[in-house]
């Protein structure tokens, strides 16, 4: 006569695969937890922060330079285009907002900003210096150009 396991009564069998399965979940759940934590701040990701800097940079030339101004829906676009793109690596509203609003963001890139300008050989504190800048990204048709035109 055989042996054969009764309907409803565990085998040692079943046991080891549902505590594997088991493991295998809380595994699953515990790398993508970690994966999520494990983003790194937005002012780290250059495909996100490069470009807040160039709307910074068109930003600041637009306000102080009184012959250029800022394309402002073409500038509206592009942000909420960086935004999405935040979204779609996983970031939320809240993350993105942080950024966005941070003091010390805003002062990192203003420092960021200047520095772009001195490497122009341009004076960031001067007017027409940023008109000057404002003027070459134009003619480049450079990321800051695009969101810039004459008056």
């Amino acid at each position: 006569m055989t042996d054969h396991p009764q309907v409803g009564k565990t085998t040692p069998f079943a046991t080891r695969l549902s505590r594997g399965l088991l493991v295998l979940a809380t595994g699953v759940l515990m790398t993508s937890a970690a994966a999520a934590q494990a983003r790194q701040p937005l002012r780290e990701v250059e495909a996100i922060d490069q470009n807040m800097l160039w709307v910074a940079i068109a930003s600041e030339i637009g306000e102080k330079c009184d012959r250029i101004a800022p394309r402002m829906a073409k500038g509206y676009l592009f942000l909420y285009q960086l935004r999405d793109q935040a979204l779609d690596m996983g970031y939320t509203r809240d993350e993105i907002e942080a950024y966005v609003t941070s003091d010390a963001e805003k002062a990192r890139i203003r420092k960021l900003g200047e520095a772009y300008a001195e490497s122009q050989g341009l004076n960031p504190d001067v007017t027409a210096d940023l008109c000057k800048l404002g003027e070459i990204e134009m003619a480049r048709s450079s990321q800051i150009g695009v969101l810039l035109k004459e008056k």
